[in-house]
This record gives C-alpha cells, sequence and structure tokens, in this order.
C-alpha cells in the first residue's frame, strides 16, 4: 500500500518551467510518476517535456480533475502563494521542496492546509518515495528499492544514506519520507508514524533526527501512547555536537528541555526503539528484523537490478 504516494498519485509541479522545475520533472516521470499538470505564471501553454504548463492551479485542476498532489518547487519568495493556490485548490497532498521559506510563510501554509484537512510535508524537504510505485521530490531514484522497510527523516542527505546502505545491502523500501528540517514544518515523525503503523508493506521502521527540535521526543510519545508493534530504529545526529553551538538545519534548536540528542535519545529508548550509532548497526536492525520475519525484508525489487549495474559497491558507514 505505501503511505502518501503511491501508483494512484497523479501529480501537479508548481515551478515546472525553472531550471530545477524542469530537471526534476524529467527524473520523476523516469521514476514512473504520473505528472499531469506543470504551473508556471506567465508560462501557460507551454510544455515539459511531455507535461502541459498552465498559468494557475485552477486551471490545471479544471483541466485536470484527477491531481491529487502538488510539489512545490518555487524561489522562496513564491511559495507562500504557490501553496495558498494549492489549499484553495483542496489538492490533498501539498510538497514543498524549496528551502529557505520564510517561517511566517511556512506556519501560515501549515494552519490553512489542517484547517483545509489537508496534508503537508516540508518545506525544506527531499520529497517522498515509495519505490517502484511514484517518488515526489528531488532524490535519486536508482540508491531507492522496493520492500519493507520505512525511513522518516529530517536529514535529505541521510535518508539517501540509510536508503542506499539498505537497498546494496538487500533490504528494500516501502516509503521513504523527508520531513525536512526547518523550525516549522507540516508532517511530523510522529505523524509518519501513524500512516505507517496502518500500512500493511511496511513491517519495519527507521527515524532519522538530529539536534534541535521535539519532533523526536514527539514521536516517542506517540509510540507509547499507540502501543505501536512494529519494531523501529532511531539514528540520531550530534551524539558530538558541542554545547551552545548553532548547527546548519534551521531546526536544529535547542531549548532546555527538549532538542538535545541525550533527551531524544533516552525517550525513543524508553519506549523500546532500537539507537543506532552508525549506519551499519541500521543495517544490522533491518537483518534482525528479517530474521524474525523469516526473510520478508531481504527481497529487493528485481526491478532495481539494472539501475545498480555499474554505480559500484557502497560500504556502511561505520
Amino acid at each position: 500500500m505505501a503511505i502518501l504516494v503511491d501508483e494512484n498519485t497523479v501529480l501537479l509541479i508548481q515551478g515546472i518551467t525553472g531550471k530545477q522545475g524542469q530537471i526534476h520533472c524529467v527524473r520523476q516521470l523516469e521514476s514512473g510518476t504520473k505528472i499531469a499538470a506543470g504551473v508556471a505564471p506567465g508560462k501557460g501553454g507551454q510544455n515539459v517535456e511531455t507535461v502541459p504548463v498552465f498559468n494557475t492551479v485552477a486551471e490545471a485542476i479544471a483541466e485536470h480533475p484527477e491531481i491529487n498532489t502538488t510539489m512545490i518547487i518555487t524561489p522562496k519568495q513564491f511559495v507562500l502563494d504557490s501553496a495558498l493556490e494549492a489549499i484553495e485548490a483542496k489538492i490533498p497532498l501539498i510538497i514543498i521542496i524549496t528551502e529557505w521559506v520564510p517561517v511566517h510563510d511556512t506556519l501560515t501554509v501549515v494552519v490553512r492546509a489542517r484547517q483545509a484537512g489537508l496534508s503537508v510535508v516540508g518545506p525544506n524537504t527531499i520529497g517522498v518515495i515509495s519505490p517502484g510505485k511514484a517518488k515526489v521530490g528531488v532524490m535519486p531514484s536508482y540508491i531507492y528499492s522496493r520492500g519493507h522497510i520505512a525511513i522518516v527523516s529530517r536529514s535529505g542527505t541521510l535518508t539517501h544514506e540509510a536508503a542506499s546502505n539498505l537497498t546494496f545491502s538487500g533490504y528494500g523500501q516501502s516509503s521513504c519520507i523527508g520531513i525536512g528540517g526547518d523550525a516549522i514544518i507540516g508532517l511530523n515523525h510522529a505523524e509518519a508514524l501513524a500512516l505507517l503503523a496502518e500500512d500493511d508493506e511496511t513491517d519495519a521502521i527507521v527515524l532519522i533526527g538530529e539536534i534541535g527540535g521535539a519532533s523526536e521526543e514527539t514521536a516517542a510519545a506517540y509510540i507509547r501512547a499507540s502501543g505501536l508493534k512494529k519494531p523501529v530504529a532511531a539514528f540520531i545526529v550530534g551524539v558530538n555536537a558541542p554545547q551552545n553551538t548553532r548547527m546548519g538545519h534551521a531546526g536544529a534548536i535547542v531549548n532546555s528541555f527538549t532538542g538535545t540528542v541525550k533527551s531524544k535519545i533516552e525517550s525513543l529508548s524508553e519506549t523500546g526503539v532500537k539507537i543506532c550509532y552508525t549506519m551499519r548497526q541500521v543495517i544490522e536492525f533491518a537483518a534482525e528484523c528479517d530474521a524474525r520475519l523469516g526473510g520478508r525484508l531481504s527481497t529487493v525489487d528485481p526491478v532495481y537490478d539494472r539501475n545498480l549495474s555499474g554505480q559500484g559497491e557502497l560500504t556502511c558507514l561505520d
């Protein structure tokens, strides 16, 4: 089944005629994603590859009412208007790739979307991929493979690292969600866990977090309250970060009570989550789950074999 995006996803790309919009339109088409339309004000009537471009979201929806997901990849100053257009059109899933979105703009988008019953992923996210079904984002498809381990991550780079190490070790993924590294985001770790708890294709979950914010502690509270039965591992970045040092992501802010690596590890480990300090330990977690499940996790979809050939070997990071 996977979560958020799958073979039923029909995508709109807002910002499709920009350099990044064009690049990732092509790459998503290559990965099998169904793209119905793009939006770029003043560029209506053009095409990007085979995808028609409209001036507004309303025009795109009028022509393609089957659209159920939008990817916003506009410059940061246009994200608010783009997202509000998508919300007005009631597009169920809004994925915001753009980074450096003003905090107040993000807050406005998230609040308006929640009021309308819509979901937001991001901003500052690599997107979402359900390998072999659909990709809405900017991740390299060849390092992801179809399987039964989900990844929920604040870090795009570490999502790639986890997925590629799992793939090259023979463990595929059901869905990989980059929730974004900003101080304010849409979907958080706990909300992603709630979706994955109901997903019949997900048998194990890897959470990737980092210093700052409270998303990981919120995930621990969800696991405790829900009694989540699926095995979960957590890889939290920043164990050796100097105290009182600002880290890279806008979300990497530590307050007096939450946000430290220690508080995250303690809250997650108290719920039975396996804490991993290296990518090798993430692979060991997958192997342990695979053994308990009779080998269910260790089948990489053969459709990806051709994509892995010639890419070289990838070793786990200690």
